[in-house]
């Protein structure tokens, strides 16, 4: 017998598991390695999203950390001048000079402030653009069954929060760093000139601060973690009682009170947490605060005692003051740059988890080329389970599809057709067994390639608010603005709508094919399910593929249509290959071979002649269906 590859659904361990995560993060050691990685990673990012910006950044914390030092050195000579000013014989005019100078520098210093917000502004949002391409590339690129896991979900929540924040405010947390830093060095140059014990004393006023802002980031990164089921499902209520499609629902079964009270009490709940953890944080603020007012009340003491002890001028004292206050609140800013960085950095290493997981599933992808001729498609003794599911959803699945074929499945719901469908259309990866295109294996292939061959409808279609022309050129979506020609494009909508009934209809609305296909936006119109569903066929049509699978593409048809669109899917499809699914017997008993499925296996299979003389499951649907019929009928 031979042996099939097994390709399991999901990681044995998930590396999107909250668990996972935290004890990730617990591990993570603030060593000036990772504080390197953390820079190098973060730069790098801003780098690539505006190296001018950055530049300007750069040039604005050196400028403004001169002007403050130039502050405390302008401040010493007022002072001198003010002291020496009676009795003198000096001009009041002597002190002009200094004053415009402070009064310049600080005016510098608030236009500097003022340049930073707006170049930081700007600087954050091309950041924050180039993540959210990063991360759509990973979500759109990532494995289908990822989709079925609420720990990806909740992982993809953090990250499409976080990505777009917390990598700039790692690079912002390492301006705030070194501006503060090299402003320190010049206040604190000065003051050490005023006398050399000052300077020790605040610095190890410092130390508890620094202790007590790595605790709180790792109580921020925690409670943000435990927090994202209660932030997911609190979004989801939130749109189900806002969204518009939802919205004759909730006012039909008069829902919107549960809705409102389910809200509340998630936020309830959330708002609970959030006061535990903001008390734990404030009672770590305190103590590092408190520790450190302690610090400069000492400083402050000694400043006085060495001016009674005749070891610091007046004047001297004076601008120590000054620079104290300054030095202080620089020493803050250097500790709050260090939690912002280690802080972000956290959310970072998850946001690099998520796009490490992409790079995974693209490295675990085939390479090799699908034969330029189509011999059809086939599903030889398949299995396949969902994450976390205790049974296959199939089990000893064998379909084939050749060339020109039509070919339906058919079967109660839950009996795994569409699970079929999907690993056939190469969505899902088949946890055993093989499914081969022209008898490549399917494992051996790029994704991609395999997907540009084929077209799908599912039976929930997405309706799309753009314009009807891009509603059905998203079928081939590389010409969905136009490319290889409008007039080329325009021919084949049309075409594809034709094929699919809709083009009377969509030729008919206000702006024809330009006329965008929603409400949620102005001069739009919207269109009946039924329509919506042409629209979707078309899609379908439009895209140049070899297989064509439709999942009930008839659902929110009425028969006769139903039965027309039938009718013409052979000449429609003009020799190309089509899995349908149905549950409406009438229309597969036309198709070249019925495969019925129940419990997740293909019980029969065979024409529609073949499997009414067989006396089985098949006949005895489509008996109690036909039945049915002609008992409303009567």
């Amino acid at each position: 017998m031979a042996q099939h590859r097994t390709s399991e659904p999901v990681d044995r361990v998930d590396p999107s598991d909250p668990a996972v995560i935290a004890r990730a993060a617990r591990s993570q050691r603030k060593s000036l390695g990772r504080l390197r990685r953390l820079v190098v990673r973060s730069t790098s990012l801003v780098w690539q999203s505006g190296r001018g910006l950055f530049v300007a950044m750069v040039v604005l914390q050196l400028v403004a950390a001169a002007a403050l030092a130039g502050q405390v050195l302008v401040v010493a000579r007022l002072l001198d001048a003010i002291i020496a000013l009676p009795g003198s014989g000096e001009s009041f005019t002597t002190l002009v000079w200094p004053v415009a100078a402070l009064a310049g520098l600080m005016a510098l210093t608030s236009i500097i402030t003022a340049l930073q917000g707006m170049v930081r502004r700007l600087l954050g949002e091309r950041v924050a653009r180039v993540m959210t391409e990063e991360v759509q590339e990973v979500a759109t690129g990532v494995p289908l069954h990822r989709f079925e896991s609420p720990a990806f979900f909740d992982r993809l929540q953090r990250v499409k929060s976080n990505a777009l924040s917390r990598p700039f405010q790692v690079t912002q947390g390492l301006f705030t760093f070194f501006g503060a830093v090299a402003a320190g060095i010049g206040v604190g140059a000065s003051l050490v000139a005023i006398h050399p014990l000052l300077l020790p004393l605040l610095a190890v006023g410092a130390a508890p601060l620094l202790l007590t802002s790595r605790r709180e980031s790792r109580l921020e990164f925690a409670f943000s973690l435990d927090q994202t089921p209660n932030q997911r499902e609190r979004f989801y209520v939130n749109m189900v009682a806002t969204g518009r499609d939802e919205a004759k629902e909730v006012r039909a079964f008069e829902t919107a009170g549960w809705l409102y009270r389910r809200y509340r009490d998630l936020y309830d709940r959330y708002l609970v947490d959030l006061r535990a953890h903001l008390g734990r944080r404030a009672r770590l603020t305190v103590l590092g605060q408190v520790v450190s007012g302690l610090t400069l009340t000492l400083t402050m003491l000694v400043l006085v005692w060495f001016i009674a002890s005749g070891d610091v001028s007046v004047a001297g004292a004076g601008a120590a003051i000054v620079a104290i206050r300054m030095l202080q609140g620089q020493i803050q800013a250097m500790l709050g740059g260090v939690q912002q960085v280690f802080e972000s950095g956290l959310y970072l290493d998850d946001v690099d988890a998520f796009m490490a997981l992409g790079r995974s599933d693209r490295s675990q992808e085939g390479t090799g080329e699908l034969p330029d001729r189509f011999e059809g498609v086939a599903c030889d003794t398949v299995a396949f389970r969902y994450p976390g599911a205790e049974r296959d959803a199939l089990h000893d699945v064998s379909v084939r599809v050749g060339p020109g074929e039509v070919v339906a499945l058919v079967g109660e719901n839950g009996s795994g057709k569409t699970t079929a469908a999907k690993v056939l259309a190469g969505l899902y990866e088949a946890s055993d067994g093989t499914v081969t295109w022209s008898g490549v294996d399917y494992r051996d292939v790029r994704p991609s390639d395999l997907r540009a061959r084929i077209a799908v409808i599912f039976q929930d279609i997405v309706r799309y608010a753009f314009s009807a022309r891009e509603n059905i050129a998203l079928g081939d979506a590389d010409t969905a603005g136009g490319a290889g020609g409008a007039a080329q494009v325009d021919a084949r909508v049309r075409r594809a709508a034709a094929a699919a009934g809709i083009d009377d209809a969509l030729g008919g609305l206000a702006h024809g094919y330009d006329t965008r296909l929603s409400k949620l936006f102005a001069e739009s119109s919207d269109l009946s399910g039924g329509q919506w569903q042409r629209i979707a066929i078309a899609r379908a049509f439009y895209r140049d593929a070899a297989l064509v699978i439709l999942d009930e593409p008839s659902a929110a048809l009425d028969p006769r249509a139903e039965h027309a669109l039938f009718e013409s899917l052979r000449s429609t499809l003009e020799g190309r290959a089509a899995l349908f699914i149905s549950h409406r017997f009438s229309t597969v008993r036309s198709a070249d071979r019925i495969y019925v499925m129940a419990g997740g296996r293909v019980v029969e299979s065979g024409t529609h002649d073949e499997l009414m003389a067989l006396g089985g499951e098949y006949a005895e649907m489509f008996t109690l269906q036909a039945s049915a019929y002609l008992t409303s009928g009567q």
